[in-house]
């Protein structure tokens, strides 16, 4: 009987593929805003350059009300000094910081003094939706190592500009454009009057759900490459590729970054045969350790760390 019985077929219409392209067509005149132009490797700089340090360190924040907050950090543990020879020298050393921060919605003021006389400011200050002033300085005890840089950042429909400017007559410009919903292309431009050098740079970012591959060129002789696979929601894989064409200096990386329950895990191997490792664990609410490791073998440098954060 079942073979008696006809086959059932379905019948697609001819124009559902095209309704489906027309469906799919790109609207040109509502491409999304791209991230800015300084942040293009910002996925592949989570999980290649986590803030790895070296002794110990304690964080302490504590919040007096909803906009301010004070901060207390400690460190103590040794600090590299140039030296000509293969080897790496290091002397013990400690700072105190204590810190002040400001953060409302429009406005952000955060400064930091240290012990051995630096201070550090930054401001953002968010003027309207789409223009946006940032502020960082520098002042310290040592003759011309003190500086300060102004942003002026401009977020547009499809489209990021901004403009620098910083003592020894530091010029610079830069723009990102997207070019569809997930390629964005742009370029920038710098002067260094003090130094008398200047460079012009392009980049391009590609971007989807699943992973993030980003170019960068620049006259400097630079040539940067990176590529972030998000494996799951917890789980990307990057990597970066880092070219010199004037000094021919070539450096190539593979890392990870890894979020669970409670704890995230990042860490690095690259081409100089440097390891490194960073662990951030929540002990409990407002309370983080901290567990940082670097080995290089090439120039026996072995770096350990541990520390702690509240609040």
């Amino acid at each position: 009987m079942a073979g008696l019985v006809p086959p059932v077929t379905t019948t697609i219409p001819a124009d559902a593929s095209k309704t489906k392209k027309a469906d799919e067509k790109i609207d040109y005149m509502n491409l999304p805003c791209p991230i800015p132009f300084e942040e293009i490797h910002r996925e592949a700089l989570m999980s290649l350059k986590p803030e790895t340090f070296e002794g110990l360190r304690f964080d302490f924040t504590k919040g007096l009300n909803q906009k301010f907050s004070l901060s207390h950090s400690v460190s103590m543990g040794p600090t590299e000094i140039p030296s000509q020879s293969a080897e790496t020298i290091k002397i013990p050393t400690s700072h105190y910081e204590f810190g002040a921060n400001y953060i409302d919605p429009n406005l952000m003021l955060i400064g930091r003094v240290l012990t051995d006389g630096r201070l550090n400011a930054r401001v953002k200050w968010d003027l309207t939706d789409n223009f946006t002033v940032k502020a960082n300085a520098q002042l310290t005890n040592e003759p011309h190592m003190s500086h300060g840089m102004f942003n002026f950042d401009y977020k547009g429909k499809d489209y990021r500009s901004q403009f620098q400017i910083g003592n020894g007559a530091l010029f610079g410009a830069s723009y990102f454009q997207s070019v569809s919903p997930h390629l964005s292309l742009g370029g920038e431009v710098f002067w260094a009057g003090q130094h008398r050098k200047s460079g012009i740079g392009y980049a391009g970012r590609y971007e989807t759900d699943k992973m993030v591959a980003t170019g960068q060129v620049a006259s400097t002789g630079m040539v940067a490459l990176s590529y972030v696979q998000k494996v799951s929601e917890k789980v990307s894989l990057a990597s970066d590729f880092m070219y010199n064409y004037m000094s021919k200096d070539v450096t190539a990386s593979v890392g990870y970054d890894y979020i669970l329950r409670q704890c995230r895990l990042r860490g690095k191997i690259d081409s100089n045969g440097c390891t490194t490792a960073f662990l951030e664990e929540r002990l409990n609410m407002g309370l983080n350790f901290i567990l940082s490791a670097e080995i290089d073998h090439k120039k026996k440098d072995y770096k350990f760390g541990f520390g702690l954060t509240i609040g």
